[in-house]
């Protein structure tokens, strides 16, 4: 039992240091943030620190940072790219700081399930910025292309892992 409470609460301190990545990251790209978010669904608690809200919802799965998405277009490839590799790049100092523990274990997995490229995952952020600004922002055909081979290229390399294991 207590392996499970230390498990939930580990992987809810690892998705807060990704999305602080991530805040972090688009405050030094001047791209403001309305709220970060522990869960999905209904608000049942939070609290708010100046601008933004903190809050935590309902369903227990995922977190995320509300940004402004017109004012993070508009930055460079590099400033967006920033920002969505924010959360992952803090995964993986968190994940090296604290390798071999349970709670390092699950940082460096956060990260490595956000870089697959997966439909709103960073990953998939992070090629859609890059098709965008080699296509000159017509791509919604080569988006739809890279969303369905990111899912599939995604489930090849799951399966691989679990076979692994297996």
């Amino acid at each position: 039992m207590s392996l499970i409470v230390s498990l939930i609460g580990f992987a809810a301190l690892a998705m807060i240091i990704h999305e602080l990545g991530h805040l972090l990251a688009a405050r030094s790209c001047n791209v403001s943030a309305s709220e970060v978010g522990l869960g999905m669904g209904p608000r049942l608690a939070g609290f708010r620190l100046g601008n933004i809200s903190f809050s935590l919802r309902a369903i227990p799965i995922g977190s995320f940072v509300m940004l402004d998405g017109a004012a993070l277009k508009e930055k460079s490839v590099k400033a967006q790219l920033l920002v969505h590799l924010g959360g992952v790049v803090f995964n993986l100092v968190a994940g090296f700081f604290t390798y071999g523990t349970t709670f390092g274990w699950l940082n460096l997995l956060l990260a490595a399930g956000n870089i697959l490229p997966l439909y709103q995952h960073d990953g998939w952020k992070c090629g859609v910025v890059i098709m965008r600004a080699w296509m000159r922002g017509k791509s919604q055909p080569a988006e739809r292309a890279f969303t369905f081979s990111g899912g599939f290229v995604s489930l090849l390399i799951a399966w691989a892992v679990v076979r692994m294991f297996i």
